[in-house]
């Protein structure tokens, strides 16, 4: 028999090695590598499916705001503000790309100042960052009371959230960190903003073969008509509230009027008076 101390030995081996393991799958890539392996990711039959998915759900919504400025914080170089009717559109890159006119910023370090644009959307950047309560924070302090902030993220109560637990290596989108949408929610409260909708969608399965994504759409149907919470990503509508403040204004003490009363015989002596000395008394000249 070994040793008990060579048990315990062992279990702390392959206890620290599923750790290892686990912390290597969490680890996400730089984010110019997240912005290169996602666009080109999104250009593959099963990325192309999802993001036309994503696009319907959030047409009718965009085309509804309204403004001078809006930002997209995402994962890749695509653009889903094209349908917008805002003016000026603003896309970041975490560094300079050969042939586009993007500005180079961090998500979680905006160059713009608080209150200062219209409405937000966060495509899935909150799933691809260390820190995604510091990109939340930093997409609501940007936005301007009554302005819209709009997430897309991936859900970790979906058949790609179950791939993602079985799949070991490290490859994009499934060792992204799949937030859930309650806990966006919680955030979005924390910061002042009122959830105005929640919506799911891509009931596709996260299989990149020909057959299951030509039945992406009579899945996304069916997943529809039922409003499950199961899709592959959610769909957050969440406007910033305005705080009513309320002047404070000093008030004097109201002073009440004296009311002067005079008795009624004096009141009547003193016309009596007048009277004779206009001559409408007899004997007043006496």
């Amino acid at each position: 028999m070994k040793p008990a101390s060579d048990n315990r030995s062992a279990k702390g081996s392959s206890k620290g090695l599923f750790k290892g393991v686990w912390r290597r799958r969490r680890e996400l890539p730089d984010p110019p590598v997240v912005f290169d392996t996602m666009g080109a990711w999104l250009e593959t039959p099963l990325g192309k499916t999802l993001l036309d998915t994503e696009t319907g759900m959030l047409e009718p919504v965009l085309a509804r705001v309204f403004g001078y400025h809006i930002l997209q914080l995402g994962c890749s170089h695509r653009s889903l503000l094209n349908d917008s009717p805002v003016g000026h559109k603003i896309l970041f890159a975490p560094e300079h790309l050969p042939g586009t006119e993007h500005p180079v910023a961090s998500n979680e370090s905006l160059p713009l100042a608080s209150a200062s644009v219209d409405a937000v959307l966060v495509h899935h950047a909150l799933d691809f960052t260390p820190d995604s309560y510091r990109l939340l924070r930093e997409a609501a302090r940007v936005t301007m009371p009554g302005g819209k902030i709009l997430i897309i993220g991936f859900n970790p109560l979906s058949s790609w959230g179950f791939r993602r637990l079985f799949h070991w290596r490290d490859r994009l989108p499934w060792n992204a960190r799949f937030i859930s949408c309650n806990r966006v929610t919680d955030w979005l409260r924390l910061l002042d903003f009122k959830i105005d909708r929640v919506v799911h969608g891509g009931y596709l399965l996260p299989l990149n073969h020909t057959r299951v994504v030509n039945s992406a759409p009579r899945l996304e149907r069916v997943g529809r008509w039922l409003n499950t919470p199961t899709g592959a990503v959610y769909f957050i509508v969440a406007c910033k509230q305005v705080m009513p403040i309320t002047p404070i204004v000093s008030r004097w003490p109201r002073i009440s009027t004296p009311v002067i009363v005079r008795p009624v015989g004096e009141v009547a002596g003193a016309r009596r008076h007048i009277r004779k000395r206009a001559g409408k008394i007899p004997g007043a000249m006496e």
